[in-house]
């Protein structure tokens, strides 16, 4: 009988002229990631980025690559979002000089959202910039952070405040890693999905309505459905305003400026991103609500979905006074005012820029 083999990847163009690239998407990738590397022959190191739960992937990879003949270095690092930060960025330098990287080394950053923008931020930064490979390993990476070219770390006062725009020149979903991800950092990546369908696709955000139980237990045809559809969204946007020149590209930020503050007052961690940024598009649809731009309907539908797949849909009990400070340094704030996305209807959002400190405290929990 012959081997049964992994149906060929799906692919998604990013397309930004000389700095386009695909994204490959489908099952059995990692074992097969230099056919997919771009001019793999002309690489002279392999810079592997993998958080500590990855060695063995990260381990697969490298073996294959020095069958190839190419020089390999691995870095491990812990996990957690404590891991996005200046001394981190610093030992991934310190640990390129002494692997005597040049302009032809390849940054592979191998996890989820935090290596991938970690190790992406050190790739902009180092030598003025070293070819960046992503292979993202959790939902939430494989649907967003890894698709983009936005880079970067934390600063104790904002979320993603030093970074850089660095375009990788390939991401390789493979959604056969998604087996043993946490139900939890599973469900998370499911928001930013759910965000997808918001803001540009009110036919994507019918098909999660539609499947949320197969959604949930990973039926893989399904996993390829939405993960690849959000990243052909992403890639709509992105390739218009890749820079977030004309504003197009805001709208990636719906519930954000909210998530951003949760997790910046609440803590690095306290919340994955995905459940902020659950609880945070809720509150921006209470606004919308309030201003009479979508209907109870809508609102409860998001509601829904976001509860069928286990999401916070209710503000963390946190200051709302320490909470606005936050939002004053969010990205998209001008001059310290607050700017918000907002539905206009289910799949269709605009930025604002007139909503008030007092608009948003009243749908944040009642605290001073």
């Amino acid at each position: 009988m012959a081997e049964s083999k992994d149906p060929a990847p799906e692919k998604v163009r990013v397309g930004l002229e000389a700095r386009s690239y695909d994204i490959q998407i489908g099952q059995g990738l990692l074992s097969n990631i230099p056919a997919l590397f771009p001019h793999v022959s002309k690489t002279t190191l392999l810079f592997i980025v993998c958080d500590e739960h990855l060695k063995t992937q990260a381990s697969l990879i490298s073996k294959v690559f020095h069958n190839l003949g190419i020089n390999v270095a691995e870095v491990v690092l812990p996990s957690g979002e404590n891991q996005k930060c200046l001394d981190s960025a610093s030992k991934l330098f310190d640990q390129l000089v002494n692997a005597r990287a040049d302009r032809k080394t390849m940054v592979l950053a191998l996890g989820g959202g935090v290596v991938g923008d970690l190790a992406g931020f050190v790739a902009a930064t180092y030598n003025r910039g070293l070819n960046l490979f992503m292979v993202p390993t959790t939902l939430l990476s494989m649907v967003d952070s890894s698709v983009g070219g936005k880079v970067g770390i934390n600063h104790p006062m904002g979320k993603n405040l030093i970074g850089a725009f660095h375009q990788p020149v390939g991401v390789a979903i493979d959604i056969n890693v998604l087996n043993s991800l946490p139900d939890r950092e599973f469900r998370s990546g499911l928001a930013e999905v759910v965000k997808y369908g918001m803001i540009l696709d009110a036919g994507l955000f019918g098909f999660l309505e539609a499947n949320a139980a197969g959604i949930l237990a990973r039926e893989p045809g399904l996993l390829v459905k939405i993960i690849k559809r959000s990243c052909e969204l992403k890639a709509q946007v992105v390739s218009q305003d890749e820079r977030e020149e004309t504003g197009l590209r805001a709208i990636l930020n719906f519930g954000h400026t909210f998530a951003h503050a949760f997790e910046t007052i609440g803590g690095y961690g306290a919340w994955l991103h995905g459940e902020a940024v659950a609880a945070g598009m809720v509150c921006a649809n209470k606004l919308s609500l309030n201003r009479g731009m979508i209907d109870e309907s809508i609102a409860a539908r998001v509601v829904a979905l976001l509860k069928a797949f286990n999401l916070p849909t209710d503000p963390p009990k946190l200051s709302s006074t320490s909470l606005l400070e936050v939002m004053r340094n969010d990205k998209k704030s001008v001059r310290g005012n607050l700017r918000f996305i907002l539905a206009k209807k289910l799949g269709e959002v605009a930025l604002f820029d007139d909503v008030t400190e007092e608009n948003v405290k009243g749908v944040l929990s009642p605290l001073n």
